[in-house]
C-alpha cells in the first residue's frame, strides 16, 4: 500500500511517496521522496488507512533525501495520531539534510518524537528564543536549497561552457563561477546565465563589472 504527494516544483523535487506493510499489529511506513508541502497530509491518509488494531508504527526515513520545516508538522502528525490512539511510534534512519533540519529544529534526530522539542514539560523563554532563532536561519538554508535547485540546469550549463572553451575539470568550473559571483556580487544564477548566453552568441552583454570578475575568476582557477 502507498500514498504520495506531488510538490509545487515542478518536479524538480521528488515526489513523497509512503509504502506501508503491516503485520502483527505491526504496522512499517517506509516514505520516499522529500517532506515539503503536502506531506503531513499524505502520512495522514497512510494512518487513516492502517487496520484499527495496529499497535505500533515504525517509520523509515532512509529514503527521505530533503526536508523543509514542513517536516517538522509532518512529526507532528505522527506524534498526535500516537497520542489519540494510544500507538507506540518511531521514526528512525534520518541521513544528511534531514538530519541538519531536526538538529537545528532542537530534537534529537535519532529518536524525534521524544526529544526535547515533543516533551510536555515548560521550556525556558531562553531556550524558546535560541529555537526560534535557529529556525529562522533553517528557513533562509531552505530557500538557499530550493533557489539552489530550481537554478541548477542553467548552472550546470555554464559549467559546461567553462569545461569546454577552457578545458578544465567540472570543480574548476564551479570554482570559476563562485569566484566570478563573489568578485562582482553577483547572484550565482546570473552568472551562470550570462556564461551561457555568452557562449551562443548574439546575447546581451554582460556589465563590465562582471565580465572583469569573470577574466579574474578564470585567471585565478584556471592559470
Amino acid at each position: 500500500m502507498s500514498s504520495a504527494t506531488h510538490t509545487s516544483l515542478a518536479g524538480r523535487l521528488d515526489t513523497l511517496a509512503i509504502d506501508s506493510s503491516v503485520e502483527g499489529g505491526r504496522a512499517v511506513l517506509v516514505p520516499r521522496g522529500d517532506l515539503i508541502h503536502g506531506c503531513a497530509d499524505t502520512l495522514a491518509r497512510t494512518l487513516a488507512g492502517l487496520p484499527d488494531d495496529t499497535d505500533r508504527v515504525d517509520l523509515d526515513m532512509t529514503g527521505v533525501t530533503f526536508m523543509d520545516t514542513t517536516g517538522l508538522h509532518f512529526l507532528e502528525v505522527l506524534d498526535t495520531y500516537a497520542r489519540r490512539r494510544g500507538t507506540r511510534v518511531s521514526a528512525t534512519g534520518w541521513n544528511d539534510q534531514p538530519r541538519r533540519v531536526l538538529e537545528m529544529a532542537g530534537l534529537d534526530p535519532d529518536d524525534p518524537l521524544h526529544g526535547p522539542a515533543t516533551c510536555r514539560e515548560p521550556v525556558p523563554s531562553a531556550v524558546v528564543l535560541e529555537r526560534t532563532r535557529q529556525l529562522d536561519r533553517l528557513r533562509t538554508e531552505v530557500e538557499q536549497l530550493r533557489q539552489a535547485i530550481l537554478t541548477r540546469p542553467v548552472i550546470d550549463q555554464a559549467r559546461g561552457v567553462l569545461m569546454a572553451t577552457h578545458a578544465c575539470s567540472p570543480d574548476e568550473a564551479w570554482n570559476v563561477l563562485r569566484e566570478a559571483s563573489q568578485l562582482s556580487n553577483t547572484k550565482l544564477r546570473k552568472v551562470a546565465a550570462v556564461v551561457t548566453a555568452g557562449a551562443g552568441g548574439g546575447g546581451p552583454q554582460p556589465p563590465p563589472e562582471l565580465r572583469e570578475a569573470l577574466r579574474r575568476a578564470i585567471d585565478r582557477c584556471l592559470n
